[in-house]
């Protein structure tokens, strides 16, 4: 039993159980549910998971580092409203995609900039950054927000759609690849290793010729490039723009983290861990939809999840007080 529990409490065992709990979830929906495991069932369920996957990479990097990100949702609608907005008015949308990936990075650069070259903790920058964004968006479409998605980008994350013998759409697969490389930068690159070096003890960083600035501006950079991406892809999947599409991301993603075994004091995690994560939030909301619970209900249900979570794992003490 103490093996058990050792065994638990480190990363792999925490990944590990997370995917344990998705596949006991599901279990338990194909037991209480007709129809839960259908195929249909199962590729909703596959695409929903990949959307907030896109969504949580940029959550998980930040906490590595041993910061947060709460601009994500509002980058999540800044990046839907205005590629709907310039493609309807006729754009090329791969220049709009370009144009909203090179906006997000900037806003990212500027969430990490002021974080750490300020020394004001990212949780009240990045949601003060998100508001300032979210407004100005407001700003620009006078509150109605107006256009669609090409084609190609729906048929790219429709339920309905099929990659040659596959029966899930083309999000699906790419999201799978997406998880491969970034499991590898992680791991096997000198940003990974310096990523866990800076959240791990941050005060020897520099030490080591780790720049703190440039790594928390690239970092959340990132992050609110795949947040942007994940709006343009929820762009697709609801066929309009709409600003606060991005809001229920606000949490699930963190919740997906922490659920994948990151420390909220940062230098523990993996993107893998998020995965997990991110299949037993999916089985979670699936599940509690299917028994007949309203809204409300699903969102008290996950904000007990993160709190539980963040009481077991938020606790813990810095990897840097350890030595």
């Amino acid at each position: 039993m103490n093996a058990l529990r050792s065994w638990l409490a480190t990363t792999n065992g925490r990944i590990a159980a997370a995917f344990l709990v998705a596949l006991l979830l599901h279990l338990i929906g194909t037991t209480l549910i007709p129809g839960y495991s259908s195929p249909f069932a199962i590729r909703a369920i596959l695409v929903l998971a990949a959307l907030l996957a896109v969504a949580s990479v940029g959550q998980t990097l930040t906490v590595i580092i041993g910061g947060i990100d709460l601009s994500i949702p509002f980058v999540i609608g800044f990046a839907n409203v205005v590629a709907a907005q310039l493609y309807g008015q006729g754009w090329n949308f791969v220049l709009v995609c370009t144009l909203v990936g090179l906006l997000a990075i900037v806003i990212g650069g500027l969430n990490g900039l002021i974080s750490r070259g300020l020394n004001i903790h990212p949780l009240i920058v990045t949601l003060g950054v998100g508001m300032i964004v979210q407004g100005l968006v407001l700003l620009w479409t006078k509150g109605f927000p107006s256009g669609s998605a090409p084609p190609a980008v729906s048929a790219f994350v429709s339920i309905g759609g099929s990659v040659g013998p596959l029966p899930v759409p083309w999000l699906v697969p790419s999201v799978a690849v997406m998880t491969a490389l970034i499991v590898l930068v992680l791991a096997r690159t000198p940003y990974g290793r310096r990523l866990y070096a800076l959240g791990s003890n941050p005060g020897a960083a520099p030490l080591a010729l780790i720049d703190p600035l440039k790594m928390w501006v690239v970092t959340y950079a990132a992050s609110a490039f795949f947040a942007a991406v994940a709006g343009v892809l929820l762009l697709g999947f609801t066929g309009s723009a709409y600003g606060d599409v991005g809001q229920p991301y606000l949490f699930q993603t963190i919740a997906a983290v922490v659920v994948g075994g990151a420390a909220l004091v940062g230098g523990r995690g993996s993107y893998l861990g998020t995965i997990a994560g991110v299949l037993v939030l999916t089985e979670i909301n699936t599940l509690l939809i299917g028994l007949g619970f309203k809204p409300a209900a699903v969102q008290a249900a996950l904000g007990l999840i993160i709190v539980v979570l963040v009481s077991l794992y938020g606790r813990e003490r810095h990897v840097s007080q350890t030595i």
